[in-house]
C-alpha cells in the first residue's frame, strides 16, 4: 500500500464517516441523557461493532449477505426491529415533574456500563449494510501483490481512528446540547426527534436492497 492509497482511503473514510448514522445519533444522545464520560462506553460499544463488521467482511459474510437473499433479509428485519425498538424508547422516555438533575430527567434508571455498552454494540452492528459496505469499499485499496494482513490492518486502524474522532465530536455536541434541553419541553421535544430519526433509519434499512 503507497502513501497516496492510504490518503485516498482516509479522506474517503473521513467524509463516511462524519455522515449522520445510527451510531452517531446514538452517541450524540448517550451523551446528553448520561454525560461524556459514560457516552465513552457507547463509543466503545459502536466502534466495536465497527471493527466486528469490517472482520466478518473481510472473512467472507458480506459476500454470503450479498449473494444469499434469505439471509441478507433475516439480518436486515432483526436490525430494522431494533432501531425501531430504539425509536420507540426514545419517543416514550419518561418525562419527569422537575429538572432538579440532568441525569435523573433524561433517565431514570441509569443503565449500567455493561447495559450501555451492550446497547450501543447492538446498534452499530443493527445494519448489515456495513457488512456488504466493507466487502465493497476495502478491497478497493488493498494490493494483490503486498501482503494482504498489514494492509487490512492499516485500513481498519485508520477507520477506527476515523469514527472515533467522530464519536468524540458528536459526544461534544450533545454535552453542549444538554444545558440547553434542561427545559423540559425541549428535552420531551429533543427525545422525539431522537426517536423519529431512529425510526427514519429503520425504515431506511427495511427499504434497503442489496
Amino acid at each position: 500500500m503507497t502513501w497516496a492509497t492510504w490518503w485516498l482511503f482516509t479522506c474517503t473514510t473521513a467524509l463516511i464517516a462524519a455522515t449522520p448514522g445510527p451510531n452517531m445519533l446514538h452517541i450524540m444522545s448517550r451523551s446528553v441523557q448520561l454525560g461524556f464520560g459514560r457516552s465513552t462506553i457507547a463509543m466503545a460499544g459502536c466502534l466495536s461493532a465497527v471493527v466486528i463488521c469490517v472482520t466478518l467482511s473481510s472473512l467472507g459474510l458480506g459476500a454470503l449477505l450479498t449473494a444469499s437473499r434469505p439471509v441478507f433479509e433475516m439480518v436486515r428485519y432483526v436490525g430494522v426491529a431494533y432501531l425501531l425498538w430504539l425509536a420507540w424508547k426514545s419517543w416514550t422516555a419518561a418525562e419527569p415533574g422537575d429538572a432538579a438533575g440532568l441525569h435523573s430527567d433524561f433517565m431514570p434508571d441509569v443503565p449500567s456500563i455493561s447495559g450501555i455498552y451492550r446497547t450501543a454494540l447492538f446498534t452499530g452492528l443493527s445494519n448489515p449494510k456495513l457488512i456488504v459496505f466493507a466487502a465493497a469499499f476495502f478491497p478497493q485499496f488493498i494490493r494483490a501483490d503486498h501482503a494482504w494482513g498489514p494492509q487490512f490492518g492499516i485500513l481498519v486502524a485508520t477507520f477506527g481512528v476515523i469514527e472515533m474522532g467522530c464519536y468524540l465530536a458528536y459526544a461534544t455536541g450533545g454535552r453542549t446540547l444538554a444545558g440547553f434541553l434542561s427545559n423540559a419541553k425541549r428535552r420531551r421535544a429533543f427525545n422525539r426527534a431522537t426517536g423519529v430519526m431512529f425510526a427514519a433509519f429503520g425504515c431506511g434499512l427495511l427499504a434497503y436492497r442489496a
